[in-house]
């Protein structure tokens, strides 16, 4: 890959200043994402439409659609040089990066019980962004990153990491908790009950927001900071409109939760 790479760059200033580019882009790209869903939601699962292509089936779609942000940054690791990955701050951040796409692209897709399709452009552009962002994060990271010799004992990285493993943490465990919703046999949609369900409706949205957060808060780059944004602004589309849904389906659907941030939002 190091061929390819000096093939598409003439020198590494070149390839980093590429990285910045992707960055500010991935931001701009929130910015019209928000105006988009401010009329349409995600077309994906109860929200699917025909219209947005065939359908493609979940298990297939999320591991298929997943796996490119693994698959590429490993290639990354193992196939270029990476020249910053035997610094402790970058191994640290590559791990979290790692850790959420492992379980994300490799287990994930394999526990999904049921679910509706997904519409071939939601399946298309998940792909696309996972290469996209795959790349520039772990790129990154193990070839540019410099941090100071401390940095993995200063504030920022303390509570970033902090953040990071709540939010997966909270994450992980709100997936089991849609899994298992229904027993055996039994079809419709339930009221999500336990952990930060209790709190908010798209507790599991709240999860990987807080996730990348923290990331974006100990990595300290425009490109980690950008797939916060990127994430923030998705993630909370479909937490409002689980919420809305939830309260339009459900008479008794608990009053005192709200969408995504507990007590607040």
């Amino acid at each position: 890959m190091d061929e390819l790479l000096s093939r598409l760059f003439s020198s590494e200033e070149e390839e980093s200043h590429m990285l910045d580019c992707m960055a500010h882009f991935m931001v701009f790209m929130a910015a019209c994402t928000l105006v988009t869903l401010l009329f349409e939601n995600v077309p994906y699962g109860r929200y699917a439409s025909s219209k947005y292509g065939f359908a493609v089936n979940v298990k297939f779609a999320w591991f298929i659609q997943e796996l490119p942000a693994f698959l590429v940054p490993l290639a990354l690791l193992l196939w270029t040089s990476s020249s910053k990955t035997s610094l402790l701050p970058n191994q640290l951040l590559l791990a979290m990066y790692f850790c959420h796409y492992t379980q994300r692209s490799l287990i994930y897709p394999f526990l999904i019980r049921g679910g509706k399709s997904t519409p071939f452009a939601s399946f298309a552009l998940a792909f696309v962004f996972c290469v996209y962002n795959g790349y520039m994060q772990v790129r990154y990271l193990s070839h540019y990153a410099e941090y100071p010799a401390d940095w993995v004992t200063h504030p920022c990285f303390i509570a970033g990491s902090g953040l990071w493993l709540v939010g997966w943490l909270v994450n992980v465990h709100s997936d089991h908790i849609l899994r298992n919703l229904r027993n055996p046999g039994e079809t419709g949609y339930k009221i999500p009950r336990g952990g930060v369900f209790e709190y908010v409706s798209g507790a599991n949205f709240f999860g990987e927001i807080t996730e990348w957060a923290g990331f974006a808060l100990a990595g300290h780059s425009v490109h980690s900071a950008a797939f916060a944004i990127f994430t923030l602004v998705v993630l909370t589309s479909r937490a409002v409109a689980h919420h809305k849904w939830y309260l339009a389906k459900f008479d008794d659907y608990p009053k005192s939760r709200k969408a995504l941030i507990p007590f607040v939002f």
